[in-house]
């Protein structure tokens, strides 16, 4: 098996070697293109030393300064229409000066020769013994980094490179395994690069697409929290899910406590509440609908142990819960724990039934997710521009280092795998009509509904 590039001590001007070497080749090249015809007539047996003269007219200076031009302007196109091959070339650069800068590698005194080598000489100089053998390859804009574990002093260093990785190489871990004498990290290098459009958010066998190369699968992976302040585009990314879920057969059930965005869908499709009674009895008919879905599946003929909703042709049911601390914040003590624990009942139990659970709020404050509850979001989306103690309320105290840019939609996501990644919500064209969309999409599916019952 391929294992890809080994990186090596000389890997540290990876960059300037290859750039100085090619640009040389292409320089010879072009040269010898222009001066074709006097290299077919030139006869090196009538050169001598003595007869050597260099007269540099118009015509030799215009080649001469066309030929680093064009050299010049060979390797810019080659920069710009390979960039997969350029940034390889810098990962493997900075692979090799993480080794040297921080001193992983060792080193002997061997005698170095003088001029006159039947003469002893008492001269030394250090030659690299040891040099870890990392490995690096690039795949489809994954990076695999390859690192052999031997069992040497600098094995603990060389187990916990994820975050040098990250921050040195600007990508993010997707997946770190630990086999049998190496340790393999897995790197996304150009995550915006895998955004998707609205148009591409499709929810099919349990699974929802958000980016090109992260789903989330709420049949497996149950219940999604959400996080993020004012502008980080929150509401957008739950307006592309509800689009995206109606879509499918899903069922879906919307709470917005602030009568704000999601409360304006109240006027093109059902279940939208924002009033504090009607949130309250919407929770308690969600919890009430998951545990009579429950008993009717056991029920059912061909009810079997171990499947879930979809084996039985079912549609999954979700509660979309915008700003649920502030709506908690409005409750009673006696109240807020009544909806605590219903809460609790559809994360532990609902996703055999079908039954799932969105909620977003601008930090999760444990007070209102305490008990447990927010280790069952398997999901969790943390968007714009958040403090220290709101990531590690959102994922936990955690070894990663997380960097702002001003990027609406852009935020890190855990997808159940304790692995944290960057993410971005799918686009959104400017002025895009959610309700209209919405609209039309509730009027299809209802235009069908009633056409099969005819039938």
């Amino acid at each position: 098996m391929y294992k890809g590039h080994r990186i090596r001590v000389g890997d540290q001007h990876l960059v300037y070697h290859f750039v100085l070497g090619w640009l040389i080749a292409l320089f010879i090249i072009w040269m010898s293109i222009f001066y074709f015809q006097e290299l077919r007539q030139f006869d090196i047996s009538k050169v001598s030393l003595s007869t050597i003269e260099i007269v540099w007219s118009m015509k030799e200076l215009l080649c001469l300064l066309g030929s680093l031009a064009l050299s010049g302007s060979m390797m810019l196109l080659y920069i710009h229409f390979f960039q997969d091959r350029w940034q390889s070339l810098w990962h493997r650069q900075k692979l090799a000066r993480m080794i040297l800068e921080n001193h992983w590698y060792e080193v002997k005194q061997t005698k170095s020769e003088g001029f006159f080598k039947d003469l002893n000489s008492s001269r030394t100089k250090d030659t690299i013994s040891y040099f870890p053998k990392i490995y690096y390859r690039m795949t489809d804009g994954l990076l695999s980094i390859r690192v052999q574990i031997s069992l040497g002093k600098y094995q603990d260093q060389l187990l916990k490179l994820e975050k040098k990785l990250e921050s040195g190489l600007y990508c993010e871990l997707v997946e770190k395994e630990l086999k049998d004498s190496y340790v393999e990290y897995t790197l996304l290098y150009d995550m915006i690069a895998n955004r998707i459009g609205i148009e591409e958010v499709v929810a099919e066998n349990g699974a929802l697409q958000l980016m090109k190369n992260q789903v989330w699968a709420y049949d497996s992976l149950p219940h999604m929290l959400i996080a993020g302040g004012t502008g980080g585009g929150k509401t957008y990314f739950l307006l592309t899910i509800i689009q995206a879920l109606l879509k499918s057969d899903a069922e879906l059930f919307i709470l917005d406590p602030k009568n704000a965005d999601l409360a304006d869908l109240g006027t093109v499709m059902p279940y939208v509440y924002s009033q504090k009674e009607e949130i309250s009895a919407c929770v308690e008919d969600f919890y009430e609908r998951m545990m009579a879905r429950s008993r009717s599946m056991k029920e059912m003929p061909n009810y079997k142990t171990g499947e879930n909703y979809a084996y039985l042709g079912l549609p999954p049911n979700f509660l979309i819960f915008d700003e649920y601390v502030a709506y908690m914040e409005m409750l009673m003590t006696k109240e807020s724990a009544v909806i605590l624990n219903k809460l609790k009942q559809i994360v532990m139990l609902g996703r055999q039934s079908g039954f799932f659970l969105i909620l977003a709020c601008q930090r999760p404050d444990a007070k209102y997710l305490g008990d447990g509850i927010r280790d069952q979001f398997n999901f969790r989306v943390a968007l714009g521009r958040m403090s220290e103690l709101g990531y590690s309320m959102m994922f936990g105290e955690v070894d990663k280092n997380f960097f702002m840019k001003r990027i609406k939609g852009r935020g890190y996501v855990d997808t159940g795998g304790s692995v944290i990644s960057e993410f971005y919500t799918p686009l959104v064209p400017k002025g895009y009509d959610f309700l209209r969309e919405i609209s039309n999409i509730v009027g299809l599916t209802v235009h069908t509904e009633r056409e099969n019952n005819s039938v």
